[in-house]
């Protein structure tokens, strides 16, 4: 696991690793790593989880360059911790570089991989990651049906292909989420107003057009007079500019957050009017809490999405707008029978039974 997306995946399988008496390692790396975001890996550890292997990858720079050498610094490594464990399964999660090193190298040594998410759509460079990952993956765990039939499509056979939907929907079905009271005595903010939760990442295509972006976020955000909570970005290339750009430009009632421990976040997200920028947390996550997400530009491109998604370019009038559409009651209410297309939050004991059967 090399960030906090898909430790959100993986957690719910590895508490049933625990029940179960399953053997287990995690192999932590990028940016669970890195004090800049938040060393996340102490949160895995807080958790009551051990890891058992710490690999360092990250080149500072953040440019697609740099992106590329630390991926091929993690095949490396991760061969080692391949070669002395020997594993049963390498379970992989996403569509991220580092999970894709990870596939490349069991597959190379013949080890079996699972792979959580397997088949979506998502945009720029992570979407041919994740297609990439596929073809070294063993068994495709698929969220949605249009994920399971995409497989399908590419050639993988049948019996590969498990629709199970996404596991990080587990622990919000489960009320595995910090409450009000608890996060305003945490991090001193007051939630009895309404705010709005702002997770933009850098779209590495675009990363010559981050800094104009990010203006664009911040533009339209900053014309409502409710509290803002920001989590910094990934270590993706260009988010040097963003976080510059949102440490330069942000206005009134503000938060900023480099990590917040998943518990925590699904509070915010919880409680939030609704969620801005192109987290995957607004398609995947948002629906389950009837949250309101408003999704801007392509990162999240083609993906399933419920119907609390609402998609803007990268353009300021068009994203307050649609903040203004989504803050509204009668939006709001429209979401209160709407279903979640990527699961019943039983995603996890159905990824653990087929690991253990197979």
């Amino acid at each position: 696991t090399g960030s906090r997306g898909e430790w959100g995946y993986i957690r719910p399988i590895l508490r049933l690793c625990k029940e179960r008496g399953i053997e287990y390692r995690i192999c932590a790396t990028n940016m669970h790593l890195l004090p800049a975001y938040g060393m996340s890996v102490n949160e895995i550890r807080a958790d009551g989880f051990e890891v058992a292997d710490e690999i360092y990858m990250a080149i500072d720079g953040h440019n697609h360059y740099t992106m590329a050498k630390s991926l091929g610094l993690f095949l490396c490594s991760f061969v080692d911790v391949a070669a002395r464990v020997r594993p049963d399964w390498v379970v992989l999660a996403g569509d991220r570089g580092e999970q894709l090193m990870g596939g490349i190298v069991a597959a190379y040594t013949y080890t079996p991989v699972a792979h959580i998410q397997a088949g979506e759509l998502s945009g720029n460079i992570d979407g041919v990651t994740r297609h990439a990952l596929g073809k070294f993956a063993h068994l495709h765990f698929a969220a949605d049906r249009d994920a399971a039939d995409r497989l399908r499509a590419l050639g993988e056979e049948e019996f590969r292909i498990r629709l199970v939907g996404a596991p990080q929907l587990d622990e919000l079905v489960q009320g595995l989420y910090a409450p009000p009271a608890e996060l305003e005595a945490r991090y001193s903010v007051n939630l009895r107003r309404p705010f709005m939760l702002v997770v933009q990442h850098p779209v590495t295509e675009a990363y010559g057009r981050a800094a104009q972006q990010i203006e664009a976020t911040l533009s339209a955000v900053n014309r409502f007079d409710m509290p803002k909570i920001w989590v910094l970005p990934n270590n993706d290339a260009g988010n040097d500019i963003v976080r510059e750009g949102i440490f330069s430009s942000r206005r009134g009632e503000t938060y900023v957050f480099e990590n917040l421990k998943r518990e925590d976040y699904l509070g915010f997200l919880r409680e939030a009017v609704c969620i801005v920028g192109n987290s995957s947390s607004g398609i995947i996550e948002a629906p389950t809490f009837k949250v309101p997400a408003v999704n801007v530009g392509r990162r999240q491109a083609d993906r399933v999405q419920g119907a609390s998604v609402i998609n803007v370019p990268f353009e300021a009038g068009a994203i307050a707008e649609a903040i203004e559409r989504a803050s509204s009651p009668a939006f709001r209410a429209s979401l209160d029978g709407c279903e979640n297309p990527y699961g019943d939050g039983q995603s996890a004991r159905r990824i653990m039974d087929a690991l253990e059967e197979t």
